[in-house]
């Protein structure tokens, strides 16, 4: 059955427009601006140190927001965003957090300007909330983001926002992940931006609302408190900036961080050559029994000092929870805009995307329309279309001598969620996203090989929990988190290795924990390599029931491989829901990093010690690299030309057949 969109939901969708005319669709409000005399006027001194200032500021929210949080997602992990913006709702600067949510708080801010300002207004003192990700602030229903206008003088000066991801914000899974949803109807219900602070003071009817759909309300208030604590520090922050420079000076210094951010990429793309680059990006399974693959294609083109970003020819919206709105297609582009690049560029997102245009059909996979399944959108469709993305971008870097050393190949291709719910030791209901797949494996770059287990390139200060803080934390006894040798892309740089985690529940007083399980990169691998690197190993989740992990902890043995315990194991497909007793073994291993280069180019002597370190085992060794290893771990030379020319023939052989 097709996936229909509800007459009048185009209301509740955002459409891009220029900054002007969001300032003329901004009724009821007086706009602080300033003129492009004002922004050039600045000198050089202050401008580089109210930079400097404004990114501090940037990282100040994300400070208060960990500080106050509950969430050991956003205390430890750091899946979380904060952002100042102008006052159009342009970013102008993002936190190096969760950069996916940098691509999305503008929209929610241009659409609260557009349909706010009379009704309810908004004034000083207010802030905004929106989980809404037909309009923005988050990619999926559980990023709920809160919008702060500044005023000074009565004039709207501009914003701040805080988003992050709340572990469960009701719908039929615990975790708001509805395995088996069809549409929209079974998760989060998306909430367009209210005003949930009124002149300062947090309007309990809003927050009733808001919280009386999670499993956890006291988690979800306390996250609220975070995210409104972490916007008052920025706009008192900024309050005083500005009465020490002024308001002109600052906002002239806001614009020009913008336009310096443009005129800087222009500049960099003016020095790569003009061209056409094409991708394919998968999304294997869209729900619980989904055996089907979707692909998202891309063709960027290069041309002058401009990107446009052509999706044509993805796949329609899918009944499933796995499609993603507007906001995560532009989630899939600015990480790597940013990371590849903005490396040694201001983050300036409002001033960026001047610099290239966006092509996509609505109705599509990355672009679908109200009501279509979007639980999982920030860690599916757009994480697919960011992998497309990085391979395009990457691609068009490699043939510039030096802009090259700035790409990087495709980071851990998909999320492994695993997310546990039930009560916790102290006898507290709990819900949790195990996020140790934080630790992926980076992509390979030009001249070095992915960092192992090193992170997201999407999350530049995304961190992985503590073993010792998850087991405080929730039910849950892990017997071992480590990386896993072959699972990065092999390659002349090889792509970093992913790992694996295996636990049981403990200590639980209604015994076992509830088992969410949204796995993909299943059918096929979705870490891509480049010119001639492999990707890395597919995901692959194994679950044993009736184990016998506990006795052997009992008798003062920890188990080391899953061969060591006796149990029934099941391989487990995409998607599940479950419920893991006390004698259950959950076992997890995630993704690495794509490979670069000819694997049979590699320095024999880097593969021989990655053999000792573990990272590539002997078989893939002969078998990939064509690397022949003596007894003693050492290159037998003579014995690997040999491989190497072996695996050569074969490669011809098959291709001329």
């Amino acid at each position: 059955m097709p996936l229909i969109n509800i007459a009048g939901s185009e209301r509740f969708a955002y459409q891009l427009k220029p900054s002007a005319q969001t300032r003329e669709l901004a009724r009821g409000l007086t706009l602080h601006s300033v003129s492009d005399d004002d922004v050039a006027g600045v000198d050089p001194l202050t401008y580089e140190v109210i930079r400097h200032r404004l990114a501090s500021i940037a990282g100040e929210m994300g400070d208060a927001l960990k500080r106050m949080s509950g969430s050991v997602v956003v205390t430890d992990c750091n899946d979380f965003g904060a952002t100042i913006l102008d006052e159009c709702g342009d970013s102008v600067i993002v936190g190096l957090y969760n950069t996916q949510l940098a691509a999305s708080v503008d929209m929610a801010v241009k659409w609260t300007l557009e349909n706010r300002g009379v009704n309810p207004g908004i004034r000083p003192g207010d802030m905004f909330f929106c989980n809404d990700p037909w309009i923005g602030g988050g990619l999926h229903q559980n990023d709920a983001t809160i919008m702060a206008p500044l005023f000074h003088e009565g004039e709207l000066f501009g914003w701040t926002a805080a988003v992050c991801h709340q572990v469960d914000l009701g719908g039929v899974s615990p975790g708001s992940w509805s395995v088996e949803g069809r549409d929209v109807f079974w998760e989060s219900t998306p909430v367009p931006p209210v005003k949930i602070v009124e002149e300062g003071e947090i309007r309990s009817d809003i927050e009733d609302m808001y919280l009386r759909r999670s499993r956890v309300p006291r988690l979800i208030a306390l996250d609220l408190r975070a995210k409104i604590g972490a916007n008052n520090i920025a706009q008192e922050r900024l309050t005083q900036l500005i009465a020490k420079y002024s308001a002109k000076t600052v906002k002239a210094v806001m614009k020009r961080m913008m336009n310096d951010a443009e005129s800087r990429l222009r500049a960099k793309l003016l020095e790569l050559p003009d061209g056409e680059w094409s991708g394919v990006a998968h999304q294997d399974s869209f729900r619980s029994g989904d055996r089907n693959v979707y692909k998202i294609t891309l063709k960027m083109t290069k041309k002058g000092d401009r990107l446009t970003f052509d999706f044509t020819g993805t796949d329609k919206e899918v009944e499933g929870f796995a499609n993603c709105t507007l906001a995560g297609l532009r989630g899939g582009i600015m990480p790597i805009v940013l990371t590849m690049l903005c490396g040694d560029i201001p983050w300036a997102p409002g001033g960026l995307y001047r610099c290239f245009d966006i092509i996509s059909e609505p109705g599509t996979i990355n672009n679908c329309n109200f009501p279509a399944g979007i639980g999982k959108a920030s860690v599916a469709s757009a994480w697919a279309t960011q992998n497309v993305v990085s391979e395009t971008v990457g691609t068009m870097l490699s043939i510039h001598p030096e802009h090259r050393k700035s790409l990087m190949c495709v980071c851990c291709g998909t999320w492994d969620l695993a997310l546990l719910a039930g009560l916790d030791q102290r006898g507290n209901p709990f819900v949790t996203m195990i996020c140790d797949s934080m630790a992926g494996g980076m992509g390979a770059r030009v001249d070095q090989d992915g960092v192992d287990t090193g992170g997201l390139n999407c999350i530049p200060m995304g961190r992985v929990a503590d073993v010792e803080i998850n087991e405080f934390s929730f039910p849950m006894l892990y017997l071992w988190r480590r990386e896993e040798m072959d699972s990065g892309g092999a390659g002349r740089f090889r792509g970093g290795a992913g790992g694996s985690s295996c636990f049981i529940p403990y200590d639980s007083p209604i015994g076992g924990v509830h088992l969410v399980v949204s796995a993909t990169g299943k059918a096929l691998p979705q870490a891509t390599g480049l010119s001639g690197g492999y990707p890395a190993g597919t995901q692959y989740d194994v679950l044993l029931r009736d184990t016998n992990a506990r006795q052997m902890l009992a008798a003062g043995r920890i188990p080391g491989a899953l061969d060591d315990l006796q149990g029934t194991a099941e391989v487990l497909q995409q998607h599940l829901e479950t419920h893991l007793n006390d004698g259950d073994v959950y076992f997890t291993h995630w993704q690495g990093g794509g490979g670069y280069g000819d694997p049979l180019l590699r320095n024999p002597i880097l593969v021989a010690r990655d053999v000792v370190r573990q990272k590539v085992s002997r078989r893939a060794a002969i078998e990939v690299y064509g690397v022949a290893l003596a007894e003693n771990g050492t290159v037998d030379v003579p014995a690997t030309e040999a491989a190497r020319k072996a695996l050569r023939e074969k490669r011809a052989a098959e291709a001329f057949h």
